[in-house]
């Protein structure tokens, strides 16, 4: 292979057209400072690089100005849910559970995987029927307690069929 001494130029003219191109597509972009005095401002920079800019520019590169405004959203699985394969949706079809803040139409996340104890609000499995209350354990006795005085507290009996079916975690209520 014969060394051509042009060939490095060349190589550097296409990566400043094409450092140019990728300016070119942040060429408009919103910027907001805090300024001590003047609150909040908006500022609007437009810039066309121009390939002679760009040879004056630092050629060591740029750095990817949208990553320093890119803000990643809100992924709610990430922040509610806890143990993904122990996790499920529920939406709310009485009104027992008021004084917790759970209405109708409220989506319950329940975790199988958390132990239930004493405070927590359950989903249980009461004689076949799922219920939502809070739990309250004692030695030798297990009460469902309401949070709406129109609903009495279950005292679950040996002989009934019943299962805490898991913790709620979280409530998605709408407003």
């Amino acid at each position: 292979m014969i060394y051509n001494p042009l060939e490095p130029e060349k190589i550097i003219i296409k990566i400043l057209n094409y450092l140019v191109n990728i300016a070119n597509k942040f060429s408009f972009m919103q910027f907001i400072d805090q300024e001590p005095m003047e609150g909040m401002a908006t500022q609007q920079i437009n810039k066309n690089y121009q390939a002679q800019q760009v040879v004056q520019a630092n050629a060591t590169g740029f750095g990817a100005a949208s990553d320093d405004f890119m803000e990643r959203g809100i992924d709610l699985n990430e922040q509610l849910v806890q143990n993904k394969p122990a996790t499920f949706f529920f939406r709310v079809n009485s009104d027992a559970m008021l004084g917790a803040g759970i209405h109708i139409g409220d989506t319950l996340i329940v975790d199988r995987s958390i132990p239930p104890s004493s405070g927590k609000v359950v989903v249980a499995i009461l004689n076949g029927e799922f219920l939502v209350r809070r739990l309250q354990m004692q030695a030798h006795s297990v009460t469902l307690l309401p949070e709406n005085k129109k609903y009495g507290a279950i005292h679950v009996e040996h002989l009934e069929d019943y299962r805490t079916w898991g913790v709620v975690t979280y409530v998605i209520h709408g407003l």
